[in-house]
């Protein structure tokens, strides 16, 4: 097993922990996190170090590192620090969950997170820093270009393009052979029929309550 320092000491990092010790090829041996944010010096039994100086502890020869944050800033924050890793000589692990289902010559870039119950359809193409929530459909020979990040139950028809840096949330749609723009925001529930430009923002449709309360009701 490859030592793993995991970059982050959130929500998502302890997510990141869990998915990489329970099924996955690292052992994961500390957690990292700029010194300003540092409110812990232990997470999980394993030291919190600060990035600053993290190859003094974690020299990169003998660790791997994993990014772990999410969307915030359209996956610039993520992107960057990506980066940083990579200049101290770290190679950025991807997970791929051996529950997802994927085929054979599946291409994904570095510091992938790809979770539990995705579909990835033969001829798809995954570039660096893409994050998969549990759940999505990614429809064949799509393509979904570098520091994406597709929550939940999203539907990738086929031949579709994702470009860079966009978001796509809970339950969005997106038809077959269309291309979304660089830095697009496409919220829950949201359905793309069409290509987008850069730096789209698409809403989607919110219930709104009925008149009617709860109380009132006969029967559901």
């Amino acid at each position: 097993m490859k030592n793993l320092v995991i970059f982050g000491a959130g929500q998502s990092a302890e997510v990141a922990h869990f998915y990489f010790t329970q099924d996955s090829p690292y052992d994961v041996v500390a957690f990292a996190a700029d010194k300003e944010f540092i409110t812990q010096d232990m997470l999980f039994g394993l030291p919190v170090v600060p990035f600053e100086d993290v190859e003094a502890n974690c020299p990169p020869e003998a660790h791997d590192l994993f990014v772990a944050v999410t969307y915030t800033g359209l996956n610039k924050v993520r992107a960057a620090k990506v980066s940083e890793a990579q200049a101290k000589g770290y190679t950025c692990a991807s997970y791929v969950s051996s529950r997802a289902t994927t085929w054979p010559g599946l291409k994904h870039g570095s510091n992938c997170f790809i979770l539990e119950d995705n579909t990835i359809q033969p001829h798809v193409t995954i570039g660096e820093n893409v994050w998969l929530w549990s759940g999505n459909h990614i429809g064949h020979h799509t393509v979904i270009e570098d520091h994406v990040y597709i929550a939940s139950h999203a539907v990738i028809s086929g031949a579709v393009t994702v470009g860079a840096n966009s978001f796509i949330g809970v339950n969005a749609t997106l038809r077959d052979n269309i291309r979304i723009g660089r830095e697009n925001v496409i919220g829950a529930g949201a359905l793309i029929l069409k290509d987008t430009d850069d730096f789209a923002v698409f809403k989607g449709a919110a219930s709104q309550p009925a008149k009617i309360t709860s109380d009132k009701l006969r029967g559901i």
